[in-house]
């Protein structure tokens, strides 16, 4: 169930992509928060730092820092995760994640909820049409962040 505090850690996340939009690179967005506690907020950063795994989960976390425990925590992403971070959400036991959309990727809710993890799809139209004019006007960066072949 989406709560009022998702909804605004959730817009936090769209806000950090949209700076990564506007920054060039891939507006994917990302909050970790304990309650209405924000820890750590990224954005996929692979173009502006040209680190291959610089994804907004990955960013977000890096923000958060050490903590004694993950298990209390949310992430937010504006994109459903790929595997690298999904594996992250599982191998740190973050036990709830919402996902602002995952029309324009479906990445790895199934993985996520079978080892035990809350997913919540929140079906978020701004989420997905950023996502959409990124792919429409950037589809070779695109590809590059999925690790598909580059449109011909």
């Amino acid at each position: 169930m989406l709560t009022e505090n998702d909804k605004i850690m959730l817009r936090r996340a769209f806000d950090q992509a949209r700076l990564g939009f506007d920054e060039g690179g891939c507006p994917i967005g990302s909050v970790v928060a304990r309650g209405d506690k924000v820890l750590g907020e990224g954005r996929n950063r692979r173009v502006q730092e040209g680190d291959p795994i610089a994804h907004g989960e990955m960013d977000a976390l890096r923000k958060a820092g050490r903590q004694i425990s993950y298990r209390d925590l949310t992430l937010y992403t504006t994109l459903s995760p790929c595997m690298m971070c999904a594996g992250t959400i599982v191998q740190f036991g973050i036990p709830r994640v919402v996902i602002g959309e995952n029309a324009t990727f479906g990445g790895n809710e199934a993985f996520l909820e079978e080892r035990g993890v809350e997913v919540i799809l929140a079906n978020d139209p701004d989420c997905q049409a950023l996502m959409e004019r990124f792919i429409a006007e950037k589809p070779a960066l695109w590809a590059e962040d999925i690790a598909e072949d580059p449109p011909a």
